[in-house]
């Protein structure tokens, strides 16, 4: 299993693949925050080109509308899941469920009822709005073999998750989380010491763990929890930043960046 100590990483850990994501875009950025930000399709499959070729195993994927507002449209969710696939078919594909403070949980369940996934991330916080669904989101995942990323933005969620588990609404057995460092609003920059206490409240509930932090710190976060056998989620929904601070010139840059540093912990690729 990924991730049994927060302490330094053993050796053991040097051969377990890591998967890196790339999150290209998220729900409330756009090319304005940065002109190497995809917005459209077409440049949604040229970063996710770019992404694969620099180390990332899979996209998560955010589409717009054509006003570039943030969408579950599962139209526009096909539309770029056929481009990307023609594009990059050895990469996989995540698709958020993400609120964005625009959708409720009836709107999300849509989507995944009509869109039907491989894959899709969901906020534990977001679906916790309304128990009673709960159990109709969760459902369709298992009945239609959906592979949901638990996202945990703090220990609260993960004990939401540990309540769900113990209720037999999601399995324990595959159960896979990402732990959110730091904060779009207000503006608060991933630590490394958020990262053990936040582990050690997740790991009793996953056999795989993902981390993305936000802020030039990205890179730091993602390299310890590399070393602590964890998957990391990469990309300018977090964090457009050099460790230095500088501005990162796209997506792909950062990708490599966090692939030379799997390679410096001896963590081969996950590739499928």
């Amino acid at each position: 299993m990924i991730g049994q100590s927060t302490s330094d990483a053993p050796p053991a850990f040097g051969e377990i693949p890591i998967k890196i994501t790339s999150a290209p875009n998220g729900a409330r950025r756009g090319s304005k925050d940065h002109p190497a930000l995809p917005v459209t399709i077409v440049e949604l499959v040229q970063t996710a080109k770019a992404c694969f070729n620099a180390g990332a195993d899979e996209i998560h994927l955010h589409v717009r509308d054509d006003q570039g507002v943030h969408t579950l449209d599962p139209g526009r969710y096909r539309e770029a899941i056929s481009a990307i696939h023609e594009s990059v078919p050895e990469m996989a594909i995540q698709v958020t469920t993400e609120a964005a403070g625009l959708f409720e949980v009836p709107d999300q369940l849509h989507t995944l009822r009509v869109l039907v996934p491989k894959a899709a991330s969901i906020s534990v916080r977001e679906i916790a709005r309304d128990t009673h669904l709960a159990h109709a989101v969760y459902g369709l995942t298992r009945e239609a073999g959906i592979h949901v990323q638990h996202i945990l933005y703090d220990a609260q969620d993960a004990a939401q998750l540990s309540v769900w588990q113990k209720a037999g609404l999601i399995d324990r057995d595959g159960c896979d989380v990402l732990l959110v460092l730091g904060q779009y609003a207000p503006p608060r920059v991933a630590q490394v010491e958020e990262l053990p206490p936040f582990l050690k409240a997740a790991l009793p509930l996953c056999e795989s763990w993902m981390i993305c932090a936000f802020g030039h710190t990205e890179h730091e976060v993602a390299k310890s929890a590399m070393a602590l056998g964890g998957n990391i989620r990469i990309g300018f929904e977090n964090n457009f930043y050099r460790p230095d601070g500088e501005l990162a010139l796209d997506n792909a840059e950062n990708i490599f960046r966090a692939v030379e540093a799997a390679k410096s912990l001896a963590r081969p690729l996950f590739r499928r």
